[in-house]
């Protein structure tokens, strides 16, 4: 499971049924599984995805012996739907993952 953190101000753009929205616009239909919304798309086989005020969680299941064209498609989907979801593109998403590793280690004497 994957925790993305979600701009200042977008949570209003993925609360509730509005992340079941995003999740249709990028990867088509999508069900409602107890505040989970779970759809499938390309190589990704299940993408459960839910939302709080602080993190976007993703769970994904991937099928990895699909064609390149697939990967490739299914990778540009993945973006926008994170682009979409947290408010941050994948550069600043890349950032802030830099940004909580430099904290979680120890300073060395």
């Amino acid at each position: 499971m994957q925790n993305y953190s979600i701009k200042r101000g977008h949570y209003k753009n993925v609360e509730g049924v509005r992340l079941k929205d995003v999740m249709e616009t990028v990867f088509g239909p999508a069900q409602d599984e107890g505040g989970k919304f779970v759809c499938s798309y390309g190589a990704l086989t299940r993408i459960v995805a839910w939302a709080d005020k602080v993190a976007l969680h993703v769970d994904t299941q991937a099928n990895p012996s699909v064609d390149n064209e697939t990967a490739v498609r299914t990778r540009q989907a993945w973006n926008a739907f994170l682009e979409r979801a947290t408010g941050f593109d994948a550069k600043q998403r890349s950032k802030r993952v830099q940004e909580e590793a430099k904290k979680d280690v120890p300073d060395v004497p």
